[in-house]
């Protein structure tokens, strides 16, 4: 059987398991969860946080030695940034659009009484933008910061490009370092079943039927418009960027990468999985995957705009408020820079939404309406962020393919 299989398989026992024992026996759900389903899934998801920030340090050193000339470095990072701004502001113009068509904040009775919630302070965009040169490369990677690591070693990669010659032998040590890391992702996703099996059984049965009742209409629209644009989007981009390649042929190739992203909620976590899938099963070379998609699992969060939509026009209804067509535009352009603003910081998806919702004077407790089933909506759009990087990368590659057919003509 497939590992793909296995995965699906395992994503639909785990969810059964997690719902049946929610609803007809919550105290033996307690047992299972403390002593099988949240040991199994932990161990999983630290096997591959183990292997993050090694894999990141070596693929985008290895991106700017494959990638060589600075101009096309220049070309591909142009194109990507680019891409995932615009992608993400399409995203967030779905949400919307689905919103204020079911207007999901007037059904039912909300208790905003009750409201509360701490919103914490995002950083100023000067500050992100400064803190991504670390004044300490290995207390960057101690901590897991993927934006300071990204630099650090985007230096290291342009420093080996520059010496070329002189560095041959450092060159060919992380060449074989990443060999090592790739080689222990695919032990580690033999364990994948198991490990996805129980995140899911855990998220599932800890939230179960009741959070989703309460929030329905919100939770089918925010699941409708990732769908949406999941499809069109990314779908479009794979056949009329991608070099008319198949939409659902990428859809099965990367779907491994996709059912372990909805189980670890983690962009981050599951990098080292999404890389090689896209290597190996979506034909993308190794300098664009390692460039683009440690770039994007840090930056392009058009899962977390999709949710920032829907919410805002939610929370807008719950509390009678009519936001006008500026307001609108307004939330659009906050929810793009604030996805590049806050790259790197921790919870970005609630700060990034407290910051939508004061940029339109919505107040910030209405995030506590949300709050339920937010970590079940968190796999699903964690999901759909990483399929982005991922069409974002087969662009780049037919982009470059492109370019270099009309170049030998």
């Amino acid at each position: 059987m497939k590992i793909t299989t296995k995965i699906i398989i395992a994503l639909l026992v785990g969810a059964v398991v997690g719902i049946i024992l929610n609803i007809t026996a919550p105290n033996v759900f307690e047992v299972l969860d403390t002593w099988l389903f949240y040991p199994l899934g932990q161990i999983f998801l630290n096997l591959i946080k183990m292997l993050v920030v090694p894999i990141v340090l070596f693929s985008i050193i290895l991106g700017f030695t494959g990638l060589g000339d600075p101009k096309k470095l220049g070309r591909i990072g142009v194109r990507t940034i680019s891409y995932f701004l615009v992608t993400t502001a399409i995203a967030i113009v779905i949400a919307i659009s689905l919103a204020l068509i079911f207007k999901p904040g007037e059904v039912g009775t909300f208790d905003t009484a009750n409201a509360e919630f701490k919103a914490e302070e995002a950083p100023p965009v000067s500050d992100t933008l400064l803190n991504m040169i670390p004044a300490n490369p290995f207390a960057a990677m101690t901590s897991g910061d993927m934006l300071q690591i990204i630099v650090f070693a985007a230096f290291i990669g342009f420093a080996l490009t520059m010496l070329r010659e002189k560095t041959q032998g450092i060159i060919k040590l992380v060449e074989q370092g990443n060999e090592i890391m790739m080689y222990l992702v695919g032990v580690v996703m033999k364990f994948a079943p198991y490990g996805t099996f129980g995140l899911i059984a855990s998220a599932i049965g800890s939230q179960g039927f009741s959070a989703i009742k309460a929030m329905g209409l919100y939770f089918i629209l925010v699941v409708a418009a990732l769908i949406i644009h999941l499809i069109i989007v990314y779908g479009g981009t794979v056949y009329f960027l991608g070099g008319r390649q198949n939409p659902l042929k990428f859809f099965k190739g990367f779907s491994p990468a996709m059912g372990v992203a909805f189980s670890t909620s983690s962009s981050n976590a599951v990098l080292p999985i999404s890389m090689e899938v896209a290597q190996e099963n979506l034909k993308v070379p190794k300098h664009i995957s390692s460039f683009v998609q440690p770039l994007g699992a840090t930056i392009n969060m058009d899962g977390t705009a999709i949710m920032q939509g829907v919410a805002t026009i939610f929370i807008a209804q719950v509390y009678g408020v009519d936001l006008s067509v500026g307001q609108l535009l307004t939330v659009v352009l906050t929810a793009v820079l604030a996805s590049i603003g806050t790259a790197g910081v921790p919870g970005v998806g609630l700060i990034m939404l407290a910051m939508v919702l004061q940029s339109v004077g919505l107040p910030v407790e209405g995030i506590a309406l949300i709050l339920g089933i937010d970590r079940l909506l968190d796999m699903a759009r964690t999901a759909v962020n990483i399929t982005g990087d991922a069409a974002c990368a087969v662009y780049n590659t037919a982009a470059e393919e492109r370019r270099e057919k009309k170049l030998a003509k």
